[in-house]
């Protein structure tokens, strides 16, 4: 275990942003402590996430300092929430892209003296950091730009747009060649804005260049979790969720170099037989609602419980990085059509019918070598909780044995979901 590991702090550069400092200034210790004890406990572990420690380091500071030097050179920073908004046509201007889930319950108090309670703890969550001005991310933004994927977030963007300029993308619920047109249109209108705050006109060149760039990290990305599928595994669950996390918010070409890195170690641990667990070790795949940094709750509990994570079929994991974009586009409008087709292939549960999703589910276990899938799903979150239902009957019919778990980002179901997980793994054992 690493004993010099220790969160930043930048209290100048926070009161510059505008941040709340005497609120967010115990955030650091916070965050060291609950690192050390989930991620810098676990032996084993590849010399190579030296490097996405460092980023947890500087999470609040130095990568904050960057993103605001992109800022300071009128290039735009711009917000997420979805993996549906496309980050090339940002990388293409220029600009930073950052994911800004909330997976933090300490914000959500803030968020429900304006939000009903009965509503996603992720989207509390992040509408709470930045009205606490709780979020160093938040302040650096220029732009937030939001979807259409769920009722809860689409509201909330209405009341978003009062403290910080947010714009919407309308996410067709349906995947026809008439959504297709409507979903092309809506990714122009986000070149436009993007555009707008660059002060340029991105050209062909400059989003070939970015379709390169973040091909790269999704490929990378592909890479590293085909290397966590062997048995015994080389890398962590929790690992490869901090890493996949990490890739929302880092800087691409140097995340991508990083994990390739990363993946050259893991190939010799492969051909050496070390694993982070022993091959017997029961085999977990997570699939369901994303889990936003740092919300590493469940793959603590499976993993501090006898088994290893092996796959996440989420926004966080394979939906974010399964697909690339075509790279042989001759026009800027054949760029735009390709990379449209790329994230309609994103199988959200907001979609009907979603009968691809129960497929690639199954496809993932199966690839992974997993014995049993755990499906995640945030309170509230009923678009995932309904589909819950077909996913658990496509196992029933294959044997693969499954459970569905709700959960906020609160301690308070820790014990009852350890008890659960527990059980869950003597069933796998058999």
């Amino acid at each position: 275990m690493s004993t010099n590991f220790q969160v930043k702090s930048d209290p100048e550069l926070w009161e510059k942003l505008g941040m709340d400092v005497a609120r967010f200034s115990g955030m650091p210790a916070m965050l060291t402590q609950a690192y050390t004890n989930i991620f810098l406990s676990q032996k084993n572990r590849p010399a190579g996430m030296a490097y996405f420690d460092g980023m947890v380091e500087n999470i609040h500071t130095g990568r904050i300092h960057e993103i605001l030097a992109v800022k300071e050179s009128g290039k735009p920073v711009i917000g997420t929430f979805c993996v549906y908004v496309p980050e090339e046509l940002i990388v293409a201007a220029g600009g930073v892209c950052v994911g800004l889930c909330g997976g933090a319950q300490g914000s959500i108090a803030d968020a429900e003296k304006i939000l009903p309670r009965n509503i996603c703890p992720m989207v509390k969550s992040a509408f709470g950091f930045k009205i606490g001005k709780i979020c160093p991310y938040f302040q650096t933004v220029d732009l937030v730009y939001g979807e259409t994927t769920c009722d809860a977030k689409k509201k909330t963007w209405e009341l978003l747009d009062r403290y910080i300029p947010t714009h919407v993308m309308e996410i067709p619920q349906m995947k026809r060649e008439r959504d297709k047109k409507l979903w092309l249109d809506e990714v122009k209108d986000f070149k436009v804005a993007v555009d707008k705050i660059a002060g340029i006109e991105t050209s062909f060149e400059a989003i070939a260049g970015a379709i390169k760039t973040i091909n790269g990290k999704r490929a990378a990305l592909q890479r590293l979790n085909t290397l966590r599928h062997h048995n015994p595994s080389p890398i962590s669950g929790k690992d490869m969720l901090l890493i996949e996390q990490i890739a929302f918010y880092d800087e691409p070409v140097r995340f991508s170099q990083h994990v390739n890195e990363l993946c050259d170690e893991l190939e010799t641990r492969i051909a050496d037989g070390i694993g982070v667990a022993p091959a017997s070790t029961p085999r977990i795949m997570v699939s369901g609602t994303p889990m936003a940094l740092p919300n590493w709750k469940l793959h603590n509990i499976i993993e501090t419980s006898g088994a290893v994570v092996v796959n996440e079929e989420s926004c966080i994991g394979t939906r974010y990085y399964k697909d690339l974009i075509y790279d042989g586009s001759t026009t800027v409008e054949e760029q735009l059509e390709r990379l449209t087709e790329r994230y309609m292939k994103i199988d959200c549960s907001c979609f009907t019918p979603n009968d691809d999703r129960i497929v690639q589910v199954v496809k993932e276990y199966e690839e992974s070598g997993a014995q049993g899938i755990i499906d995640y799903c945030l309170q509230f979150c009923h678009t995932y909780n309904i589909e819950a239902v077909k996913l658990r009957e496509a196992c029933q019919q294959r044997g693969i044995p499954f459970m569905a778990i709700e959960s906020d980002y609160s301690p308070d179901d820790v014990g009852q979901l350890q008890t659960r997980v527990e059980a869950f793994i003597e069933q796998i054992k058999g």
